[in-house]
């Protein structure tokens, strides 16, 4: 399979939003993202790997797979986990650095900020910004 970059996954994702008519059926297509994620094994659902400042419980295990970042992910809202399941479709199979520069405009391109509470708001946030600070130490692991 040939790797694709984070801007063609982004522009991917746009286009199936774009041909989705209403937020409700955005809304669905968000819930069937997060019904399409892979069960996160019981066991790595520990207070370590939940994901701070979202209203729902999210976990998040990050592993490296030779210089690549790959994520798994649950959670136990349906909305929430379509959310991280689409920010684990953008991140998971890059390196360190690609991670850290994912340009993530695509998410207001969507427009799923302006549809989200402030706290899914925040939430979507600081999933971004736990994702990144993963990347951020295995760049630094890999440097040392």
């Amino acid at each position: 399979m040939e790797r694709r970059d984070i801007q063609e996954i982004a522009a991917e994702i746009i286009d199936e939003f774009a041909f989705l008519d209403d937020w409700m059926d955005k809304y669905q297509h968000i819930i069937d993202l997060g019904k399409s994620l892979p069960p996160l094994d019981e066991a790595h659902k520990t207070d370590e790997n939940i994901v701070r400042g979202c209203q729902s419980q999210v976990w998040l295990v990050p592993s490296l797979d030779g210089s690549q970042v790959v994520f798994h992910a649950d959670s136990d809202a349906f909305i929430t986990k379509g959310l991280i399941a689409l920010l684990v479709r953008v991140f998971s199979g890059h390196t360190p650095e690609e991670v850290l520069n994912a340009d993530l405009t695509f998410i207001d391109q969507i427009g799923i900020r302006e549809h989200l509470s402030p706290t899914r708001s925040n939430g979507l946030n600081a999933m971004v910004k736990k994702m990144k600070m993963y990347a951020l130490a295995y760049q630094a692991m890999n440097k040392s």
